[in-house]
C-alpha cells in the first residue's frame, strides 16, 4: 500500500463485526507498515457498506470485514441485491467464528429453552437482532420453525442499540453472535440459555448447546471474512493473505479472541472460493426454509 487503508466494517461500532476488525486492524496495520482506518458504514444488513466496496477501485486501499450475513444469508433473504456476493469480491482470508446466543432479559422468567419455549408459548414474543439479514434474525427464524414458538423480529441499526435496549427492558428477546453480548452475561445484566454452536463454548462452558437444549437442528455458526474488489490483482491479493494469515497464527490474537467467545476460522486460499460458495448454498436452503424474506 502506499496511502492509508480503508477497511469498511458495513455494520455500526460496537457490535460483533467490530469486536473482529479492531485486534485485526492493528496488527495488520504493523504488517503493512500504513495506516488502516475502520469505516463503520451500516444499513440494509450489511449491505450498505458491501456496496461501496464492490464498487471500490480494485487497488487494495477499500477493503471489507463481511460477516456470514453479506456473503451468504444476504443473496438469498433479499429480493434484490445492489451487488453480486459471489463475482464482485476477491477473497482475502476468513478471519474468525462465533456462535449465535439465545439470550432474554433478567425479568423474563425462563431459566432454560424449555421454559423460554413455555413462556413464548403464552403470546407473540418479539426478538431483537442486528438487522435484517443478521445471523441473529435467521437464528430467530430457524428456532421458530424447529419449536413452533410464535417469534416477531424486530431489526435493529446494529447490535449495540439492540443490547442496550435488552439490558434497559425494553427489549425482553435477543439472538446475535455472542461475543457482543459476553460482558452484559458475565456481569449477570442478560440470560443466555443456549448456543447455537456444535460444542460448548469455552467463554461459557455452562451454557448449553441449542441441541443440547432440546432444540435439534439448530446449529449455525456466524463467520467473519476479509474481501477486496473483484479484479484486486493477484500480487495485492497474496501480499493480504499472508499477512493475515500470519496474524491468525499468533498466540496472542487468539488468545484474545478466544477470551470473546470467537475461535479462529483459517481456511487454505485455494480452498476459500469454494467454502463461500458452500456457505451460500448451505445459508440459503436455510432461508427459504425459515421462510424469512426481506424486500
Amino acid at each position: 500500500p502506499d496511502r492509508t487503508i480503508r477497511l469498511v466494517v458495513p455494520f455500526p461500532p460496537g457490535g460483533p463485526t467490530d469486536l473482529v476488525a479492531r485486534p485485526l486492524v492493528q496488527r495488520l496495520a504493523e504488517a503493512l507498515g500504513r495506516p488502516i482506518q475502520v469505516d463503520n458504514r451500516g444499513g440494509a444488513g450489511g449491505n450498505v457498506g458491501a456496496d461501496q466496496v464492490a464498487k471500490a477501485a480494485p487497488d487494495g486501499h477499500m477493503l471489507l470485514l463481511s460477516n456470514v450475513g453479506v456473503l451468504a444469508i444476504n443473496p438469498s433473504l433479499y429480493r434484490s441485491m445492489p451487488f453480486d456476493a459471489t463475482r464482485d469480491f476477491a477473497p482475502i482470508a476468513t478471519i474468525a467464528a462465533a456462535p449465535v446466543a439465545l439470550v432474554v432479559q433478567d425479568s423474563v422468567p425462563a431459566r432454560n429453552v424449555a421454559e423460554f419455549v413455555a413462556w413464548a408459548r403464552q403470546g407473540a414474543q418479539p426478538y431483537g437482532t442486528a438487522g435484517a439479514g443478521s445471523p441473529g434474525h435467521l437464528a430467530g427464524a430457524m428456532f421458530r420453525a424447529l419449536t413452533g414458538v410464535q417469534l416477531t423480529h424486530v431489526p435493529y441499526r446494529g447490535s449495540a442499540p439492540a443490547i442496550q435496549d435488552l439490558v434497559g427492558g425494553y427489549l425482553l428477546v435477543m439472538f446475535d453472535p455472542v461475543q457482543a453480548l459476553l460482558p452484559q452475561i458475565e456481569a449477570g445484566r442478560v440470560r443466555c440459555l443456549a448456543l447455537s454452536s456444535p460444542a460448548r463454548s469455552a467463554a461459557l462452558p455452562d451454557v448449553p448447546t441449542m441441541a443440547e437444549a432440546g432444540v435439534v437442528g439448530h446449529e449455525m455458526t456466524a463467520w467473519w471474512a476479509l474481501v477486496a474488489p473483484a479484479g484486486t490483482p493477484a500480487p495485492v491479493i497474496g501480499r493480504l493473505t499472508r499477512e493475515t494469515t500470519t496474524i491468525l497464527r499468533e498466540p496472542e490474537f487468539i488468545h484474545g479472541l478466544a477470551r470473546q467467545g470467537i475461535s479462529i476460522l483459517q481456511i487454505d486460499s485455494d480452498a476459500l472460493s469454494r467454502f463461500l460458495a458452500e456457505e451460500a448454498e448451505k445459508w440459503g436452503r436455510a432461508v427459504r426454509e425459515s421462510g424469512a424474506s426481506v424486500d
